[in-house]
């Protein structure tokens, strides 16, 4: 569902109440650019108060007018719950309204519902904790999301495997997609926050106990991050989402549901499905002969090879060294490889993307059974 939201708001569509409780964070004169902000504070996130993060911009237009405006940031879990393991509903949306306005007076500033709930978004985050019970974890999910042959393809200029493989995230200017072992995160964050994949963890550091003697019971999340309006819109036209990009429209699990399918659809269908065969070369060989009898004997000793290199290498190692072939040649062998028959021992995204399509909302007290301190969560 959605987690974190920022919002763009005129301050004339604002009554400010103390303008005395934001500070000057920023200034340029020579551009006309000032900035004031007011942020939750460490010992109220350890006190379990849970406060957006408001920043107030003032600069000049393209009329030369000076122009006033309030960003409210924030995870709306963590404004309900006071934690984002637990996962937010199309009908917790007047409570979040409720909630929010109460913190954002306590912080002096005050929006009418109206105004709150067709507040512009400037960038939405959508995700999905998805539980494992069966004794897998999230670093074997994860290991093998990272073979998707998705940074060339599209154009994604970052990528990164953090924290000892429990983490991984492909990163571009517009957006960015993230798994990472959300339980693992949480002891990262115990040690700095900086360690962590998310900020503001010191409001949850408390589940941290009640996960140290779990019975099988692991979270992988799923984030996708839409960091501006141009690529929201982009993304909600590729997918035929007739949405306004204001809170209440985007508030969907309908919408969340669609964005994160599309992300595992596309590492999906560019990860070589030769990496989920058979191991043993002579049982992929004769598999490959018997499946495809139109392949040719030198694709089929094409693929062998990629296999066989797959094996030894990452496949963006693999990458780098036919990087003189140019993106068009790889691209299609990749494809030509994904084309093939082949008896797959095991398909990492189905059981994501099942956990997407059905789209429940983990509720920690669902599975109070595997955890040891669940009084908490009574």
């Amino acid at each position: 569902m959605l987690d974190t939201i920022k919002l763009t708001i005129p301050s004339k569509m604002c009554s400010f109440l103390d303008t005395k409780m934001f500070l000057p964070e920023n200034t340029n004169a020579l551009r006309g650019y000032k900035t004031f902000v007011q942020n939750p504070t460490k010992s109220e996130l350890l006190r379990g108060v849970y406060k957006p993060r408001l920043t107030i911009t003032n600069r000049f237009n393209t009329f030369g007018r000076s122009e006033w405006t309030l960003s409210i940031e924030l995870s709306l879990p963590k404004l309900l719950y006071r934690n984002n393991f637990d996962e937010l509903s199309d009908n917790d949306f007047p409570e979040v309204i409720e909630l929010l306005q109460s913190r954002l007076k306590e912080m002096g500033v005050k929006i009418f519902t109206a105004i709150l709930e067709k507040a512009p978004v400037s960038s939405v985050h959508y995700s999905k904790n998805i539980p494992l019970t069966d004794g897998s974890t999230p670093h074997y999910y994860i290991s093998k999301i990272k073979d998707a042959n998705v940074p060339l393809l599209l154009d994604v200029n970052e990528s990164s495997y953090q924290n000892d493989g429990c983490g991984f995230k492909w990163h571009a200017n517009s957006y960015e997609v993230a798994f990472y072992d959300k339980i693992h995160d949480l002891g990262k964050a115990k040690i700095s926050d900086k360690r962590a994949f998310e900020n503001d963890n010191s409001l949850q550091l408390d589940l941290f106990e009640a996960f140290q003697e779990r019975k099988q019971f692991e979270v992988l999340r799923m984030e996708v991050r839409l960091n501006n309006r141009q690529k929201t819109r982009k993304l909600f036209k590729t997918l035929g989402i007739r949405a306004e990009l204001n809170f209440s429209e985007v508030f969907s699990t309908g919408i969340s549901r669609k964005v994160l399918l599309y992300y595992i659809d596309e590492m999906a269908k560019r990860r070589p499905i030769i990496m989920d065969s058979s191991a043993n070369p002579k049982d992929f060989l004769a598999s490959l002969i018997v499946e495809n009898p139109t392949l040719g004997l030198r694709k089929t000793f094409a693929i062998c090879g990629l296999k066989q290199a797959l094996e030894a290498m990452d496949i963006r190692e693999l990458r780098g060294m036919f990087e003189k072939y140019g993106n068009r040649s790889w691209s299609k062998f990749i494809s030509e490889s994904n084309s093939i028959k082949i008896k797959r021992l095991n398909d990492p995204f189905a059981f994501i993307r099942s956990n997407i399509e059905t789209f429940m909302p983990l509720k920690l007290v669902d599975f109070q059974g595997k955890m040891i301190n669940n009084d908490k969560y009574d």
